[in-house]
Parts: C-alpha cells; sequence; structure tokens
C-alpha cells in the first residue's frame, strides 16, 4: 500500500516508523496533530509530489517513479541528500559509536577482539565520511552551479571555475561501493565476538547496522539514478548553450 497524500502523517508513522527519519530531512518534525500528508508539507513548503515519490520509494522496494524522480529540481534533491549526510554524521555513526564504546569497556571481551571491532569500524567512518566530504564539496556544488547557470543566475566565468575542478563522469567513476567493510564490519560481531556481559548490546549494534545500510543503499540508488542522470542532462543543455 503507498502512501497517498490524503492520509494522516501520524498513520504513515504508525504504519511504517522507519521513515521518520526520512521525514526529518524534510525539516518536518513530529507534533502534526491529526493533519494529513498534504497539508503537513504544505505547512513546511515542501514539494508534496517529491515527498510523496521519495517517502514510497523508501517505503516501498519495489516502487520507484523514476520518471516522475527525473523531473525535481536539482537544488531540491541536493538538499535532501545533504541533509541526509547530516543524519549519517551528526546522528546514526555517533549513535553506533556510542554502542561500540560501550562493549568495548566490557572487560570480558579479549583485547584483540576490541582492537579488531574498533579498527575495522574507525575504517568504515573514515571512508564513510571521506565519501560524504567529496559529494558534499565538490558533486553537489557543481550539480547546484549548473542548474544555477541554465537559470541564468550566475555567470559564465563562475561555472567555469566548477567545470575545472569537476565533471559527473568523474563521479561515476569514483563513486565505489561503500558497502563492503559495513558487511565485514557485521560480520565480525556475528561471527567472531564472544558473548559480551549484555549481549543484548550487540543485538542493538546490529540492528543498527542492518538499518544504516538499507538507508545507505537508498541513498546511493537515489545518488546514481537519479542525481547522475539530472546532472549529465544539464551537461548536455550546456554543451547546446551558444
Amino acid at each position: 500500500m503507498l502512501i497517498n497524500k490524503d492520509m494522516k502523517m501520524v498513520e504513515v508513522i504508525h504504519m511504517n516508523h522507519h521513515l521518520l527519519h526520512v521525514i526529518n530531512r524534510f525539516g518536518i518534525q513530529l507534533g502534526f496533530g491529526e493533519k494529513s500528508v498534504e497539508v503537513v508539507c504544505k505547512e513546511h513548503q515542501v514539494d508534496l509530489n517529491f515527498f510523496l515519490d521519495l517517502i514510497n520509494t523508501y517505503h516501498n522496494r519495489s516502487y520507484f517513479p523514476l520518471q516522475n524522480l527525473l523531473k525535481i529540481k536539482a537544488n531540491m534533491l541536493v538538499d535532501y541528500l545533504h541533509k541526509t549526510h547530516q543524519y549519517y554524521l551528526e546522528f546514526k555513526v555517533p549513535e553506533i559509536e556510542s554502542y561500540i564504546d560501550r562493549l568495548l569497556s566490557d572487560n570480558v571481551l579479549e583485547e584483540e577482539s576490541k582492537q579488531l571491532l574498533s579498527d575495522f569500524f574507525q575504517q568504515y567512518k573514515a571512508e564513510l565520511t571521506q565519501h560524504i566530504q567529496i559529494e558534499e564539496t565538490m558533486v553537489y556544488p557543481y550539480a547546484i552551479a549548473l542548474e544555477k547557470y541554465l537559470k541564468q543566475k550566475i555567470s559564465k566565468e563562475e561555472l567555469t571555475g566548477y567545470l575545472k575542478k569537476y565533471s559527473i563522469a568523474e563521479y561515476e567513476e569514483e563513486h565505489g561501493d561503500i558497502e563492503e567493510k559495513l558487511f565485514d564490519l557485521k560480520n565480525i560481531i556475528i561471527k567472531y565476538l564472544p558473548a559480551p556481559r549484555d549481549s543484548r548490546l550487540l543485538n542493538v549494534i546490529l540492528h543498527d547496522l542492518f538499518e544504516l545500510e538499507l538507508d545507505l543503499n537508498n541513498h546511493c540508488h537515489i545518488e546514481n539514478m537519479i542525481l547522475v542522470p539530472i546532472v549529465e542532462e544539464m551537461e548536455k543543455a550546456l554543451s547546446e548553450t551558444p
């Protein structure tokens, strides 16, 4: 069942509470009473069609309205992707790290096991952070600059600076898979860590890692299938501009 504009926003949360953090990325927080999705989006100046297409993409894995999403504005998509990065770096990753720190303080675990877990997590954190920094400092500003130039909001000279630094072809080549190390980290916990005093802590960490993995998969899918084609289309329009 897909989410529609006439549903109450509270019904959406009850239907799938995992969507809460996605809804938050649109600047929508709890406290919307009995208001419908349409009314809440209007009050928060959120594009209703974009909200519904994206929220249903997360809600239903088989739903991906490619043609609809390809029509959205680059700045709107980049804003959402930027807030997703903030969620990872400012909340989700630190939350997981705090659980791992608690686990590492357990004297039952051998030092070798603690070091292995700590090293893998820090390597993954560094890799994810570097990946995000590339997107935030190069890819997203490039997409915004293209859109602004085509709308005649910046000069050719301003755009040239971005063109010298980047192109979406480079992004496609270096947009590597950041999932492998996360998979290894989960396997270390599942296969090799002895049970700590509080085994529930391992379950909490694993649950959060699986949730992060799913969210990252959706995030990368949107970048590959939506952001890249939108930018490629703008590059094509730029090449045809006298």
